[in-house]
């Protein structure tokens, strides 16, 4: 994103917008910046990175043109042409495309209408990685609980047996305990 130099014949919107392009250029996320008619007034360097494009092929275009038409996707139109509209403001709305070159991404994205321009900031969270991992840790976790499952029956299992085992053997110990109670009678009885 290029910057522009402060003067003071600087317009508001000039320098609003120079802010708004400084800050897309310190963070991380991926960022556009969007016309009221939805053509990108800039991207940050996260986004070019991110989604392997250039400035070329970027500024000025339609959003929905980016990449070959890659960011035509159904959910981004809803947000940008009937969600924003109405609350200038949309959060954390989770997306899921498959982009020919860069696979599947998973992204939070967050819009907001900026009164000073009428200008559009979208941020694009990749939370690709975070749901695969979760995804992991999931099935880790449900077989896990499989596993701790079947081990517990087959503890069990063994447990009744040892439980018979003892039975048998109290039984046997009892028996004896009766037929040596009845030799004494029996020794008793003849002497």
């Amino acid at each position: 994103i290029h910057y522009m130099e402060h003067n003071s014949s600087e317009s508001e919107f000039e320098i609003a917008q120079h802010y708004i392009k400084t800050f897309s250029d310190t963070t991380r996320e991926p960022f556009l910046i969007l016309s009221s008619d939805l053509k990108v007034v800039g991207a940050n360097e996260s986004f070019y990175k991110n989604f392997r494009t250039k400035e070329a092929d970027t500024v000025g275009k339609l959003v929905y043109e980016l990449g070959n038409g890659q960011w035509n996707i159904p959910e981004l139109k809803s947000l940008l042409e009937e969600i924003l509209p109405e609350k200038d403001v949309f959060n954390d709305f989770e997306v899921s495309h498959e982009f020919p070159d860069i696979g599947l991404k998973i992204m939070l994205l967050n819009a907001r209408k900026l009164d000073s321009t009428q200008q559009i900031l979208l941020a694009i969270e990749d939370i690709t990685l975070k749901r695969a991992i979760e995804i992991r840790l999931d099935n880790y976790t449900k077989d896990l609980e499989q596993g701790v499952a079947q081990k517990t029956k087959e503890l069990q299992a063994r447990i009744d047996e040892l439980s018979l085992m003892n039975k048998i053997a109290v039984g046997r110990e009892l028996k004896m305990i009766e037929l040596k109670a009845e030799i004494v009678d029996l020794k008793k009885e003849q002497s």
